[in-house]
C-alpha cells in the first residue's frame, strides 16, 4: 500500500461513520480485483462514492497538514472533501495504474466525470505513479475557466511546479488571475518567476489600468526580482495610489524586489492600519508568497 493511501485511511478512519466506512472498504477490494483498462464497474463506484459517503470537508490539523507534506512534498489536503478523499481510495486501489490500461481508464473517468468528480480527479494526480504521464490531463485542469476545477488542478500539489513546461505554467499562473483563483496557493510559484512572467504581468497591470479598472493584488505576486524598472515604477504608483488593498501588496512586491528603503518611507507616512501592519511584516521578513494569503479576493 502506498504512503498516500495508507495516510488516507488514516485520516477518514477518524471521520467516517461505521456504514461509510463499510462501504469504501468493500469497495476497494472490488476495484483491486477489477480486470486492467476501463469498466462500467470502477466508474459506477467512483460516481457511487457521492450517495456512499457523507458530504463534508476533510479539514485536517496541522499536524495531519504537516504529515502529508511528508508523504508528498508539496501536498497539501486542506481544501479536500471527504468526497475527495474517498475517490482518491478507489483510484488508488486500481492495480493498473503503473500501466498504460491504468491511465486509459482514468482517462475514461474523466470523459465522463462530473464536476465534482473531476475535481476529485485532479487532486489525485499527484498521488499516482509516474505522475508525468498526467501532465497533459493536469494542464487541461489548469485551462479550465471553472474556478473549481482550476483550483482542484493547480492549487496545493507539486504537479504543475515539477512537471510544467515554462510555457504551460506561465498559462497556469496567469489563468489564477483570470478566474479569481488564489495564486499564493500555487505550489512553488516562488520558485519559477521569471522575466517573461514579469513582462506579462505587468501587461495586465497596463490593460487594467488603460480600463479604469483596479489592479488584482495576486498580480504583483508574479514580479518577484525580474520586474526591471518598468516594473518598480509601476508598483511604486501602486504604493502611492488611493486603494489600500493596492498599498499592501505593492509594499510586498517591493520588499522583494529588493526596494527596502522605498518602503520603508512608505511606512512613515501611511495612515492606514492594515496596510502599516502588513508593511511591517514585509520589512520583517514576511514575503513569501503565502503573505499574499490576506489579501486574496480584495478587489
Amino acid at each position: 500500500m502506498s504512503a498516500a493511501r495508507e495516510f488516507l485511511h488514516v485520516l477518514l478512519s477518524k471521520r467516517l461513520p461505521e456504514a461509510a466506512a463499510l462501504w469504501l472498504a468493500t469497495s476497494e477490494g472490488v476495484v483491486a480485483r477489477l480486470p486492467a483498462g476501463p469498466g462500467t464497474a470502477f466508474a459506477t463506484l467512483y460516481s457511487q462514492a457521492s450517495r456512499r459517503i457523507p458530504r463534508g470537508d476533510l479539514a485536517p490539523t496541522a499536524d495531519e497538514r504537516g504529515r502529508a507534506h511528508e508523504v508528498l512534498e508539496g501536498w497539501n489536503p486542506e481544501r479536500w472533501t471527504l468526497h475527495d478523499a474517498a475517490r482518491a481510495l478507489l483510484v488508488l486501489a486500481r492495480t493498473d495504474l503503473a500501466r498504460p490500461e491504468g491511465v486509459a481508464a482514468l482517462e475514461d473517468c474523466f470523459a465522463y466525470a462530473d464536476v465534482g468528480e473531476s475535481c476529485s480527479l485532479h487532486r489525485v494526480l499527484c498521488l499516482l505513479p509516474s505522475v508525468e504521464r498526467f501532465v497533459w490531463r493536469a494542464g487541461e485542469g489548469c485551462r479550465s475557466s471553472m474556478r473549481v476545477v482550476y483550483e482542484a488542478a493547480a492549487c496545493d500539489t507539486p504537479l504543475p511546479v515539477r512537471h510544467f513546461d515554462d510555457l504551460a505554467w506561465r498559462q497556469l499562473v496567469i489563468k489564477a488571475v483570470f478566474v479569481g483563483a488564489p495564486l499564493w496557493r500555487v505550489y512553488g510559484l516562488d520558485t519559477r518567476l521569471d522575466a517573461e512572467l514579469a513582462r506579462m504581468a505587468l501587461d495586465l497591470v497596463e490593460e487594467r489600468r488603460a480600463a479604469g479598472r483596479r489592479v488584482q493584488p495576486e498580480l504583483w505576486l508574479c514580479l518577484g526580482r525580474f520586474g526591471g524598472p518598468r516594473g518598480e515604477a509601476s508598483l511604486e504608483r501602486e504604493l502611492a495610489g488611493d486603494w489600500a488593498p493596492g498599498r499592501r501588496a505593492a509594499s510586498l512586491a517591493l520588499v522583494r524586489a529588493g526596494r527596502i528603503d522605498t518602503v520603508r518611507e512608505a511606512f512613515e507616512r501611511e495612515p492606514d492600519p492594515a496596510v502599516r501592519s502588513t508593511i511591517g511584516s514585509a520589512l520583517r521578513g514576511r514575503i513569501h508568497q503565502s503573505a499574499w494569503s490576506e489579501l486574496h479576493g480584495l478587489e
